[in-house]
């Protein structure tokens, strides 16, 4: 049951009641009416203290076509933040009007934080270079309805994948989510593509160790392609370097047009968790295997499942 509970990363829930969770989302996808209403009379507070637009709408579509209402900020500016009242009385006081709270701040820790001292359930929307689980189980989702079948579990799709992601690993907080949600599962192995200066974090490898999860580091984007089943591009973050000049030289390393894929597998999956910048030239989103607009469909249906579970109204 998740009923009453708040989502700060991807491990909050077990995988028993991810499950469950995209079994539900792939009911809503299904069926138009299901589940629509049963959220009338609740309320979602999004409190944006970093700019967004899919995790943003996504939550506030999601909210809507349940039947519920939204209010919020889509930036600290115009909230009280900006008189520097602290985050715990930010919430607090939010929690007076609302029955869930989903929150984006760019301070690492700053959701579990939230969750301590809001008194209404909390959903982490982006914590830093922390966590992003919604956009977690987004992609999940999403591997699980372009590989697995209907009703999978979700270790018996991702029996066997290996997934590479490519670009900024270092502050990329949805490769970091999906690396230790992935890392979960078994017999699966993992790619990790950038520059030496923005490789995936020490405490991820640690962890894929620990599990014995394999995997690899390389910056040869072209040699690693052909290994690969889902491909998962990030920007560079230019909002996470303190150096310009870094950005510049750093932002171009990679980037995925035709010519790249040529070596790639059929059936190859390619994610992105948006927005891109000139990653993913514009030339691929006629390939079958570009599903990263697809995946932002998915979120609304995951964040639907989310919202119902953690409202009690999931069986509505």
């Amino acid at each position: 049951m998740l009923e009453g509970r708040s989502l700060v990363e991807p491990g909050d829930f077990s995988l028993e009641e991810m499950d469950r969770l995209f079994n539900l989302a792939e009911k809503i996808e299904e069926d138009g009416g299901f589940l629509r209403e049963s959220c009338r009379g609740k309320v979602l507070a999004t409190l944006f203290f970093e700019p967004s637009t899919r995790t943003r709408l996504s939550f506030e579509a999601a909210m809507l076509r349940l039947g519920g209402s939204c209010l919020g900020f889509a930036e600290p500016g115009s909230s009280s933040a900006a008189k520097g009242e602290s985050l715990a009385d930010t919430v607090r006081t939010v929690a007076c009007y609302a029955d869930l709270i989903v929150m984006r701040n760019p301070k690492e820790g700053a959701a579990l934080l939230a969750s301590r001292y809001a008194g209404v359930p909390v959903i982490n929307a982006g914590d830093g270079g922390h966590h992003h689980p919604t956009q977690t189980l987004t992609d999940l989702l999403t591997i699980k309805r372009l590989r697995g079948k209907q009703g999978e579990r979700l270790r018996d799709t991702v029996q066997g994948l290996t997934v590479g992601f490519c670009g900024d690993l270092k502050f990329g907080r949805t490769v970091h989510s999906l690396a230790k949600a992935l890392a979960r599962y078994d017999n699966l192995s993992m790619v990790f593509i950038s520059p030496g200066e923005l490789n995936v974090p020490e405490y991820i490898t640690r962890l894929l160790e620990r599990q014995g999860i394999p995997y690899r580091e390389t910056t040869a984007f072209e040699d690693a392609m052909p290994t690969l089943d889902v491909l998962y591009m990030t920007r560079v973050q230019r909002e996470r370097f303190f150096n310009e000049e870094d950005y510049i030289r750093l932002k171009d390393t990679y980037v995925l047009g035709p010519d790249k894929l040529e070596g790639a597998k059929g059936d190859l999956i390619i994610l992105h968790p948006l927005p891109r910048v000139n990653e993913i030239a514009v030339e691929v989103d006629a390939d079958p295997r570009a599903a990263y607009f697809k995946q932002a469909k998915y979120g609304m249906y995951i964040r639907m499942a989310l919202i119902s579970g953690i409202l009690g109204v999931d069986h509505a």
